[in-house]
């Protein structure tokens, strides 16, 4: 790690870990405000405007205040990628805590996802609002409503607790396993996961498939696809909601196997 650093920045961090100098520590802020700006921007153009964006930019700077507070940097990890993923977290954690997500929106997008799964396995190609709206008895308007709002539910429930009672809660993040370990079943476990989203990605409508691509591959955000596209950013959002959901409907209907590995 050091030898991917400046002699500055490496003094730097020096000063913030042994001595916690304030000028360190404003100065390495400063210098990773970029990971802050890249987070909200990707957030706040899929995210509802009851959302503002003021929020975000403070949970995504409590994320970098705690990163830098826990990073290690003599261990062989980028700064980048550790403050990232701890930023991402503290936004989602901020979202969750402030429930921004109706709970009537959560449950109407899990009957989606579950929709999409029954009539795609049953079909075996994809379906489309009236399908899904024909089969919950839903008007249509309401299922497309249901797949806008959605759009912050999608991003929130991978911290949903796995399993929750009275004496213990544990979330998902908690129980991923270590990426190094070599077993065989995490293989055999990984390798599933990737053919099951491979074959849901492949039968996505060609618009949605084209969003997935630009957001999870080429890491555009909402906003700089509409302008590729020539859609709104509302339109973009939605069709990477309704994505989301066939693929976490297909994950869901296919948990049991995916249990057992």
């Amino acid at each position: 790690m050091k030898s991917k650093m400046d002699k500055q920045t490496t003094e730097y961090w020096r000063a913030w870990k042994e001595e916690k100098q304030e000028e360190a520590g404003n100065h390495l802020i400063a210098l990773y405000r970029p990971l802050v700006d890249y987070a909200v921007q990707r957030y706040a153009a899929a995210l509802p405007s009851t959302v503002q964006r003021d929020d975000l930019m403070s949970f995504a700077y409590q994320g970098l205040l705690d990163a830098l507070e826990k990073f290690e940097p003599e261990r062989d990890l980028k700064f980048e990628t550790y403050a990232g993923w701890r930023i991402k977290g503290a936004i989602i954690d901020g979202l969750r805590q402030n429930d921004w997500v109706p709970r009537s929106v959560r449950d109407k997008a899990r009957k989606i996802e579950e929709a999409y799964a029954v009539l795609e396995q049953r079909n075996q190609t994809s379906s489309s609002d009236h399908d899904v709206a024909e089969f919950l008895g839903m008007r249509i308007e309401e299922v497309q409503r249901v797949i806008q709002d959605a759009s912050l539910s999608t991003m929130v429930s991978v911290d949903e607790p796995v399993q929750e009672d009275e004496q213990q809660k544990i979330e998902r993040y908690s129980v991923i396993e270590n990426e190094h370990a070599d077993l065989p079943e995490k293989h055999l476990h990984h390798h599933f996961i990737k053919e099951l989203l491979a074959e849901t990605i492949d039968r996505l409508p060609d618009k949605e498939k084209l969003v997935v691509s630009l957001v999870y591959f080429e890491e555009l955000t909402l906003t700089e696809i509409a302008r590729i596209l020539g859609l709104s950013t509302s339109r973009i959002s939605q069709l990477h909601s309704r994505a989301l959901l066939r693929m976490k409907g297909v994950l869901r209907a296919n948990k049991e196997h995916v249990q057992s590995m």
